[in-house]
């Protein structure tokens, strides 16, 4: 009975070890292309772009106001509104314009009436000083056989007429030269109201932004309340407002450390994965890298470089904005065994891996190549194919082992 016993323990001792075993996490030894990569965070953008920006308009129409906005991140088509500003200060203008232009061109008309009165009254007073002037002319021919005396004094009588002839021409002329002046004053009073009535229409139009170009509306942030721009929001003259990203030529912008950033080359492949929808992969090459860092951001001193990375054709659901998941592959070594970094322990400078061997696993020492974000390669120790594991199998025991020592 006692015999039966022990049996019974040692199989529940077994059993359990096995089951122990059984969860044990494996990987297998591939061997396959190694790559030597980095992956970071980055935000999709388009490598060129409009920007949209308020009107230039003349103080007189006051601040531009938005009383109509484009949906954010809308796809829009040529000629879709965009923003559209209070019209209410320029039409006003354009009445006032139009009003004052009418009262110069109805002055001018009467103007004009005017003067033509005063030329017929002053050609009039001309035609009878000539009269007056030939009368004395013909008295003072016939004066021959006169007495001096009355012939002096006809004689000073056409030479009254001469003069007053010749004062009359002179008002005429001095007449007709200010007539063109006050013409011409009435003239460039017109012209200005025509021209402040054209530049209110001109700014009429402007007070509506259509889109040049196919794409996606991205409104910008509104420099006084660092938010984004909305209706009701005042606007200066020539402040970028939206922008229009071309979506047939996109970039991912990552930032690299600086312990990193030698490894980046222009040119170096890079695959790019979405968050958003994380099973479509797409392919890239390193567009630019900066050679200056700046800091992580506000609050830290880490420095980092900017990088820009060109995104391949095809990028159906690729949208400004999206964070993308940036593999840059710096390296490619072929055919080496590697395992994962799981699968890695190290005593000291010793590595060495579990290895599966029936139902349990043996611990072998191994030696060890590059690594990369995953995986290492394996150059001694592993043969295509074992089965290794990713945790320590004999963790319980040794911790045992720890405690009865500790007793």
């Amino acid at each position: 009975m006692k015999y039966v016993s022990i049996l019974i323990l040692v199989f529940v001792f077994v059993a359990c070890n096995n089951s122990k075993e059984s969860e044990i996490p494996t990987a297998k030894v591939k061997k396959e292309t190694f790559y030597i990569d980095i992956y970071e965070e980055g935000e999709v953008k388009a490598i060129q772009s409009i920007n949209i920006s308020s009107p230039t308009i003349s103080w007189r129409y006051g601040m531009l106001k938005i009383t109509q906005l484009v949906d954010d991140g809308k796809e829009v088509g040529v000629g879709d509104t965009l923003v559209v500003f209070d019209p209410s200060e320029v039409k006003k203008a354009i009445v006032d314009a139009e009003s004052r232009l009418e009262i110069h061109k109805a002055e001018l008309e009467r103007m004009k009436a005017q003067h033509q009165s005063d030329l017929e009254e002053l050609n009039a007073d001309l035609e009878v000083t000539h009269l007056s002037q030939q009368i004395s002319k013909i008295r003072f021919e016939s004066s021959t056989y006169e007495a001096n005396v009355t012939k002096k004094e006809i004689q000073l009588n056409l030479e009254k007429a001469n003069i007053a002839l010749e004062r009359a021409q002179s008002q005429i002329e001095n007449r007709k030269k200010i007539q063109s002046e006050e013409i011409g004053q009435k003239m460039l009073a017109i012209r200005q109201s025509q021209a402040e009535l054209n530049d209110s229409y001109k700014t009429l139009e402007m007070l509506t932004l259509k889109a040049p170009t196919p794409g996606i509306a991205i409104i910008r942030r509104n420099w006084s309340s660092d938010a984004k721009f909305q209706i009701g929001d005042q606007v200066w003259s020539g402040q970028p407002m939206i922008e229009l990203p071309d979506l047939n030529a996109l970039k991912a912008d990552v930032n690299i450390n600086e312990v990193d950033i030698s490894k980046i080359t222009k040119g170096l492949p890079v695959q790019i994965r979405p968050d958003a929808f994380s099973d479509s992969v797409y392919t890239g090459s390193v567009l630019s890298v900066a050679n200056l860092a700046i800091n992580k951001d506000n609050r830290s001193k880490i420095k980092v470089f900017p990088v820009e990375i060109a995104i391949n054709g095809g990028k159906n659901n690729l949208m400004p904005g999206l964070t993308v998941s940036c593999r840059l592959i710096i390296d490619q070594i072929p055919d080496v065994l590697s395992i994962p970094l799981e699968a890695l322990f190290r005593e000291g400078a010793t590595d060495f891996a579990y290895v599966k061997s029936g139902n349990s696993f043996k611990k072998k020492e191994i030696k060890t190549g590059q690594q990369n974000t995953d995986f290492i390669i394996v150059t001694e120790g592993l043969d295509e194919g074992d089965l290794v594991a990713l945790t320590n199998p004999f963790a319980a025991e040794e911790e045992a082992k720890k405690e009865q020592k500790q007793e």
